[in-house]
């Protein structure tokens, strides 16, 4: 029996946020599983000049201050992004604001980009040589509540912070600050981008690329506008590829945790996959399959996270499953993935990569 299944029932009984502290503080001391075994190099995909042993990783939220991605990547993730992180110190939103929706397999969170600032992700990231020198670590930016400059915001964590990033993110979509989401019209992007372009430092891998993470409520106008923009942004150097997506302010028919389904918040899990999916292959269509896309949203087993690449995502992520379903949940996924790709006649999963839009292999 492992130590999470041993340690489930005490952490469900918890309120959610607490059991995620206490979850991050056990990492913390070494006390996480270990999965050793090599990748199987069919899952291999390479993007950004980048190879990633595997295409699932975590999502940002978990390890908001860059605390504990050395013991995450050893669950066998072939990427750990950490975040959202801000220039200064904030404490996020009133408490309670984190809540499980079990019947759902679905988490609401209002928790607003509560973390401790860019100086401590910074002191915490220059280890990373020593905690985590094989993994592949992306670096989620945000910006405060109370900042009336957001690009100003934007520059001063990717100075801080490029240097310790495989990848940044631009985080304009989470519901929980103020104003956030209006950062992702095109011109306010723009801004923003350019600021993250001027400060950008190269990281272990080289110069890191630059990721905008969007909303899974956005319009078909602005997907339209937003791919054209992500395709001119790589000829541009502004933008290297797309977070599909964020949290959902949307609460879909069907929902049977009626009560915690009121609370206001981003809602993940499971009862986000159908829309995060639609989204994802609207951008991967709008763009021609040219800017690469991360899928995130609702995955909770291997056909979910094949789904996601089919659509047209590179690599995925995953953050409620996990919370629900624990470490187990990621050798099963890249070994459910193996199974599906090979039945579909794909030698690689890199092959299958919008294989929904691109046709059969061969």
């Amino acid at each position: 029996m492992s130590l999470y299944s041993l340690a489930r029932p005490i952490l469900s009984g918890l309120d959610a946020e607490t059991a995620h502290n206490l979850t991050i503080r056990a990492l913390a001391l070494g006390l996480g599983p270990r999965r050793m075994e090599p990748d199987d190099p069919r899952l291999s995909v390479r993007v950004w000049g980048r190879t990633f042993t595997n295409p699932v990783g975590l999502a940002a939220g978990f390890d908001k201050n860059a605390e504990v991605y050395g013991p995450m990547s050893r669950l066998g993730l072939g990427f750990v992004e950490v975040g959202s992180i801000t220039p200064l110190p904030q404490p996020g939103n009133p408490k309670p604001r984190l809540f499980r929706l079990t019947k759902d397999g679905a988490v609401i969170n209002r928790m607003g980009f509560n973390n401790k600032g860019a100086a401590e992700a910074e002191k915490n990231l220059s280890r990373r040589g020593t905690l985590a020198p094989n993994a592949l670590v992306g670096v989620n930016l945000g910006k405060n509540k109370t900042s009336e400059d957001a690009a100003e915001d934007y520059r001063i964590g990717t100075e801080r912070l490029s240097r310790y990033a495989d990848y940044l993110v631009v985080n304009v979509s989470s519901p929980n600050t103020p104003g956030l989401r209006a950062l992702q019209s095109t011109e306010e992007l723009s801004a923003i981008l350019t600021a993250v372009k001027q400060a950008k430092q190269e990281g272990p891998t080289g110069a890191p690329p630059v990721l905008v993470k969007v909303a899974p409520d956005l319009t078909d106008e602005d997907i339209a506008d937003l791919s054209r923009f992500a395709t001119n942004g790589l000829e541009d150097g502004l933008m290297d590829g797309l977070i599909v997506s964020n949290t959902t302010i949307a609460r879909p028919d069907g929902l049977r945790d009626g009560k915690m389904a009121a609370e206001t918040g981003g809602l993940s899990g499971r009862p986000l996959f159908d829309r995060a999916t639609e989204v994802l292959a609207a951008f991967y269509k709008q763009t021609g399959g040219a800017v690469p896309l991360i899928g995130v949203g609702g995955i909770a087993s291997g056909a979910d996270a094949y789904a996601k690449i089919r659509a047209g995502a590179s690599l995925v992520q995953l953050y409620t499953a996990l919370a629900y379903a624990g470490p187990a949940l990621v050798t099963e996924i890249k070994r459910d993935l193996l199974r599906l790709m090979q039945a579909d006649g794909f030698t690689r999963i890199a092959t299958a990569i919008g294989a929904d839009h691109n046709g059969p292999p061969g």
